[in-house]
């Protein structure tokens, strides 16, 4: 996924995504609802992929005293969650435009990272992963809401009848993500599951929303050339051939996770070991 492909859709679904955001709405309150089984009291927030700031309330409320930092990579939607924000409240908000694999903060200085719905817009996970162990103190959260590779097949098994050709990702699964965190040096990760089911009466409606939550196609192997109409209409008959009544479901696979800052990382090519310990073997 090509990063300024990313950013420019992000930019052009700035003004729309609000509008459309209903699953990262189901899963913004997922994430909420398991912060508060956590024991934290976090001094400085990152809301990783804040898009338009639509947790930045719900944050604030649960974390009075902290610093909120709204990073996002698309300058569009961050001027969306600024003007989100009063002008007489006492908290001052903080908005970073950047790059969720090149994080802009020192090391160990974050308390708490949020992360709704981000990954799947990251052809690479790990690398964020890696990021946030980077920025993260020791003991510090990263939680995060995530799909799994069940989503949004209905589509994918649709367009495989047209052609061979990338169109949705492929989402890792619970086992690959947990992996990929503790690789990276966070700690002890969970993970669970939910089930959205979402229908739609007409795929002109569906896409619609896609577009709108800059969810369009950025793979790096897609096709280069136009779809085209005729080939986007035979994957809209193959998408509602087995529909009831023309409407189309869409099953999505949620999946929550968080895990804890392990510390500083040593470099293995500087390892050190006390001598002193070492012990003596007796002739």
């Amino acid at each position: 996924m090509k990063l300024r492909d990313a950013r420019r859709r992000a930019d052009s679904a700035a003004a729309t995504f609000d509008a459309a955001d209903f699953v990262h709405a189901v899963t913004r309150d997922g994430l909420i609802e398991r912060l508060q089984l956590l024991v934290v009291k976090p001094l400085r927030i990152v809301d990783l992929g804040a898009a338009t700031g639509s947790a930045t309330a719900p944050l604030r409320k649960r974390f009075k005293r902290a610093q909120l930092v709204s990073l996002d990579i698309s300058g569009n939607m961050l001027r969306q969650a600024r003007g989100k924000h009063a002008w007489y409240s006492r908290s001052r908000p903080c908005f970073v435009q950047a790059n969720a694999s090149q994080l802009p903060f020192q090391d160990q200085s974050i308390d708490l990272v949020f992360c709704n719905l981000l990954l799947p817009y990251i052809d690479r996970p790990a690398r964020v992963f890696e990021e946030v162990s980077r920025v993260l103190k020791q003991g510090g959260v990263f939680i995060f809401a995530t799909l799994g590779p069940d989503s949004l097949s209905e589509i994918r098994r649709a367009w495989r009848q047209v052609d061979s050709d990338g169109h949705v990702n492929d989402f890792p699964d619970m086992h690959d993500l947990g992996d990929a965190l503790v690789r990276s040096g966070l700690r002890d990760p969970v993970l669970d599951v939910d089930r959205l089911a979402v229908e739609y009466e007409h795929a002109s409606r569906l896409f619609s929303d896609l577009k709108d939550v800059a969810a369009g196609n950025t793979l790096a192997q897609r096709r280069r050339s136009l779809t085209g109409r005729q080939r986007f209409a035979r994957m809209q008959q193959a998408l509602t051939a087995t529909s009831d009544g023309g409407r189309i479901r869409l099953d999505l696979e949620l999946v929550y996770g968080h895990c804890w800052g392990g510390g500083p990382r040593m470099d293995p090519a500087n390892i050190r070991i006390d001598a002193s310990r070492i012990p003596r073997r007796r002739s």
